[in-house]
């Protein structure tokens, strides 16, 4: 019983001390919007928005491949025999690979 008395006297005296403790323990790491989770999804967003960025980029650029397409045949041309590997009748075509 001596040491309940104990106790209970060591937690009147640092009652607030304890309860800060409990309300940090409880914000960093138990509730759902704990600030680990915030971390986790603040690095996903970044991620994302990169990602995002990137995708942007291609498209621009393949947008303006495509408006180059549409105006110019020699862009249509070479695009074809590079990528598609395509030919003009009695033509030979040699491919070298590094």
């Amino acid at each position: 019983m001596s040491r309940l008395i104990t106790v209970w006297k060591y937690v009147r005296m640092h009652k607030y001390l304890i309860t800060v403790a409990a309300f940090l323990v409880i914000i960093v790491f138990l509730d759902e919007n704990s600030l680990i989770q915030r971390n986790k999804h603040r690095q996903e967003i970044n991620a994302l928005t990169a990602e995002i960025e990137k995708y942007r980029k291609q498209y621009e650029e393949d947008t303006e491949t495509l408006k180059e397409l549409m105006n110019n045949p020699q862009v249509l041309e070479k695009i074809a025999r590079e990528k598609y590997k395509m030919k003009k009748p009695n033509e030979d075509i040699f491919v070298f690979e590094e």
